[in-house]
């Protein structure tokens, strides 16, 4: 009885979470502008009573009800994941809930108008507010002798501390500096440049993710001022952006989010938290191997050319291999979400960097401009011109996500792991994705990684799917051999 109780309560709240993702997907996609302050309001409520229902006292009336022994392995995960939600949400007062939503919606709808006018005078009051409020979330859950930023790096990647993680992402920083350079030293890779369709860009994105395996039965694609993917099982949403110069964002922000949204296609429970994703860095690993070491591939560019030139028979490509230089040019710029994948880890490493400081109190809202600006002319060796190729260009701040950016890089270490492994195992792997015959690849990814849940940490599921703990070294290995090979070095 006990555990049907339990159940129950965490199906129903799952079910309402969802309710608060949809209104947050709406907000980010369809809602009018005059509907800002409602929708803040809304979400505050929300977020408010979900805190309540998190932190329940009858959850732990129940667990100790429980004969936990004769539990099976998926309803020990619940158990376990109940207990963890319920000892963290009783630290933080829901009215600091209920303030957290509502600065993240009111953030959110803030930072898109101050995108728009390039303008960070605009945000920064909202980030001032979100930053407070993280701060006092993180002070509730540290222990005296613990780590702020930790705290809230659990809600996203739990089981991992800046003592483990710092040291093994700044140990990316030699290499990737190094390859660089040595790309700096050769001629650049063309640059494809024209007017590209949007609605011929959003066809062939739609075409894109049905091919890697994407259902649009239990899924939609829509356009947002920043791409994101959001929902359940059997209502996976992703989104996009166009823009008509360059086809590459609308595709390759397509493939990502895809790759969020398959794994979430694949979780094997909509409503109960041991079925949820494993952890954002997990999530992260789904994004960016569908987007890298699939659809920045060889073979893919195989199978793309001919949907490429049908689309835009306009474009002056050669052939597979010359779009295949075309989508891995390596280019110092200013945006993450363009940037390729030899300087997308450095973009991570400034932004942990900073939202770190932020969370400890060493750095405030007011100073973040200019530090942004002094590290990316540290790290990438240029002048930050505009707030919008800087410190404006992430929505993550805005809805309160500190603790997040290190995930990517989590993500791309995980993906150099799994894609090792998978061509171990799936040998004619090239020829499929040449084919346009992903299956056998999303199949693999199901049985290894989407259908396990959340039943164990991180870096366990990883083992267990690769055959070895995770490390770096597959991810240098890959960049160092793609594009030494790319650039002749």
């Amino acid at each position: 009885m006990s555990l049907d109780l339990l159940l129950q309560h965490l199906r129903q709240t799952a079910a309402l979470e969802q309710v608060a993702g949809l209104i947050s997907w709406d907000q980010e996609t369809m809602m009018p502008s005059k509907g800002a302050a409602e929708r803040v309001e809304q979400s505050g409520v929300l977020a408010e009573f979900l805190h309540g229902r998190h932190s329940d006292p009858k959850i732990m009336e129940w667990i100790g009800g429980l004969d936990t022994e004769s539990l099976g392995e998926f309803d020990l995960g619940n158990v376990r994941e109940a207990k963890r939600r319920y000892e963290r949400a009783t630290r933080i007062p829901a009215e600091l809930a209920r303030e957290c939503a509502r600065a993240a919606s009111h953030g959110q709808i803030t930072w898109t108008e101050a995108t728009r006018a390039h303008d960070f005078s605009q945000f920064a009051p909202a980030l001032k507010r979100n930053v407070e409020l993280k701060r006092q979330v993180a002070a509730h859950l540290t222990a005296s002798d613990g780590d702020l930023y930790d705290s809230l790096l659990e809600e996203f990647e739990p089981g991992a501390i800046s003592r483990d993680l710092h040291p093994l992402l700044e140990s990316l920083r030699p290499r990737l500096v190094a390859l660089r350079e040595k790309i700096d030293a050769k001629p650049a890779a063309a640059v494809l440049s024209g007017h590209f369709a949007p609605s011929a860009q959003l066809d062939l994105a739609r075409t894109t993710a049905t091919v890697l395996g994407y259902d649009f039965e239990a899924g939609r694609l829509d356009q947002s001022a920043h791409p994101f993917s959001s929902g359940t099982v059997h209502d996976a949403r992703i989104t996009t952006r166009v823009d008509a110069a360059d086809f590459q964002y609308c595709l390759f922000s397509t493939i990502h989010e895809a790759g969020h949204a398959m794994y979430t296609q694949g979780q094997p429970d909509a409503f109960l938290p041991a079925g949820e994703y494993c952890s954002m860095g997990v999530h992260e690993s789904q994004s960016r191997f569908w987007e890298n070491q699939i659809g920045r591939s060889r073979p893919f560019c195989e199978w793309l050319f001919p949907h490429l030139k049908k689309a835009f028979p306009q474009i002056d490509i050669k052939g597979a291999d010359a779009l295949y230089a075309i989508v891995n040019r390596v280019e110092n710029g200013y945006i993450r979400t363009e940037a390729d994948e030899v300087h997308y880890n450095l973009h991570i490493l400034l932004r942990y960097e900073l939202e770190r400081e932020l969370i400890l109190g060493n750095l405030e809202v007011d100073q973040i401009e200019e530090a942004w600006n002094s590290l990316f002319l540290r790290d990438f060796g240029r002048e930050v011109p505009d707030p919008g190729m800087g410190v404006l260009q992430d929505v993550h701040w805005s809805a309160g996500l500190f603790g997040y950016f290190p995930t990517y890089s989590i993500g791309n270490i995980y993906a150099a792991c799994i894609d090792q492994a998978m061509r171990r195992d799936l040998p004619d792997r090239d020829d499929l994705v040449r084919s346009g015959t992903n299956a056998a690849i999303l199949e693999w990814l199901r049985d290894r990684i989407h259908g396990k849940g959340r039943l164990l940490r991180a870096p366990k599921l990883i083992e267990e799917a690769t055959g070895q703990p995770p490390s770096n070294r597959p991810l240098l290995d890959y960049l160092d051999n793609k594009f030494g090979e790319l650039y002749d070095l």
